[in-house]
């Protein structure tokens, strides 16, 4: 026994193990103390509430909704409503961000500016008042008899932007996408063979094939008897049909994207700005043009460096989806809210949301940390 707690490596274990086993009797202690005081003020708990039927309604959701529901359905469209909105707004602060930072670098003077400007206006104003000043701009649009109008098609009025939809549930947009994941995989796995296809010809049959899925799927599942596009109109003192993007939605994705831009601008710009000179300069001396220069050396070697923070920025702004409650979007947060008042199931409600949050964010860092890996360098190892 004494050899044993002589060895520095089981020595630490046991000592792991004692602190977990402390940890776990703490955290049991106080769940017991907190159901029993719980059920000492004849508040109920367990998740059985979760069937229950909500019995209020929401204003934005993806997925077909009555007041009948259960609450597990409405934290479900809540998820949903987080995830769309928070992949969205990555995915366009991106490019803003990476356009911006670019800018940044650049040698003309008025882009320049113009970019330095707009990172230190929005990077420097809490996220919060963003949000209300955009909310504030979108509901101060014209009325809908008054909406401006492109091609009279899309209408953008103080109740929102109509545009042109397809006349299909949201499911099979979720089910195509699903899909087209699918022929990208196995697009790559073909281009990693020896079948006598470039990759160059592999990605482009991949791209004409889930184009071709889409426009299948579009004809088979629309309904019968309704057109493919639908078109919103005018009607009373509103409008109807085609794809409504609520002001709620477009003031809270608009403060995020810019908001988010300016960081990833930042992180952009100190991803090309660590390139070593010595680099640039040796590829310009074996007789590579400016742009062979930027798209084959800069480019990859600055993605090595803007990868690890990028990946913490894209996880911010999912959690930042969450101010959305302050301007009333439907997200997992509001409706997390308006569940807890309603049912007063407040603790096994947090613990939902909070496992929820954690399903996206841990989704994120995984899938960035897998991007930062196949970036490395062999032979480096980007963890130590």
């Amino acid at each position: 026994m004494q050899g044993l707690l002589r060895d520095e490596k089981i020595r630490g274990r046991l000592l792991q193990a004692a602190v977990l086993a402390v940890v776990l009797l703490c955290v049991g202690s106080f769940i017991v103390t907190a159901r029993q005081n719980l059920l000492d003020q004849g508040i109920a708990t367990g998740f059985g509430f979760l069937f229950h039927s909500t019995g209020w309604d929401i204003s934005f959701s993806l997925l077909d909704y009555t007041i009948d529901d259960p609450y597990w359905w409405l934290l479900l469209i809540g998820f949903l409503n987080t995830l769309m909105l928070g992949l969205i707004c990555i995915a366009v602060a991106t490019v803003l961000g990476t356009l911006i930072g670019v800018a940044r670098l650049s040698e003309n003077f008025v882009l320049g500016s113009f970019a330095t400007v707009y990172v230190e206006i929005f990077r420097n104003v809490p996220l919060i008042l963003q949000g209300f000043f955009w909310y504030a701009v979108v509901t101060h649009l014209p009325s809908p008899r008054r909406a401006l109008s492109v091609f009279d098609a899309v209408f953008l009025s103080s109740r929102g932007l109509y545009v042109p939809g397809l006349n299909v549930a949201y499911w099979s947009v979720a089910l195509w996408a699903v899909l087209a994941v699918g022929i990208v995989l196995l697009a790559k796995r073909l281009a990693g063979r020896s079948v006598g296809l470039t990759p160059l010809r592999v990605g482009w049959g991949a791209m004409a094939a889930i184009l071709v899925l889409g426009v299948a799927m579009a004809f088979v599942l629309t309904p019968a008897g309704q057109p493919l596009i639908d078109v919103p109109y005018l009607k009373g003192f509103n409008f109807r049909g085609g794809l409504r993007i609520t002001p709620e939605f477009a003031a809270i994705a608009i403060a995020i994207i810019v908001f988010g831009a300016a960081y990833i601008a930042e992180i952009v710009r100190g991803g090309f700005l660590s390139v070593p000179r010595g680099q640039l300069e040796a590829a310009a001396a074996i007789g590579l043009g400016r742009f062979a220069i930027y798209w084959k050396v800069r480019i990859p070697l600055a993605l090595r460096a803007i990868m690890p923070p990028l990946g913490n920025q894209y996880v911010f702004l999912m959690k930042a989806t969450s101010i959305g409650i302050a301007i009333g979007f439907t997200d997992l947060f509001m409706i997390t809210s308006t569940s807890i008042n309603q049912s007063g199931q407040t603790i096994e409600l947090l613990f939902i949301m909070m496992m929820l949050f954690l399903v996206i964010n841990y989704s994120i860092s995984t899938l960035m940390n897998l991007v930062n890996r196949r970036l490395a360098l062999r032979g480096f190892d980007n963890d130590d």
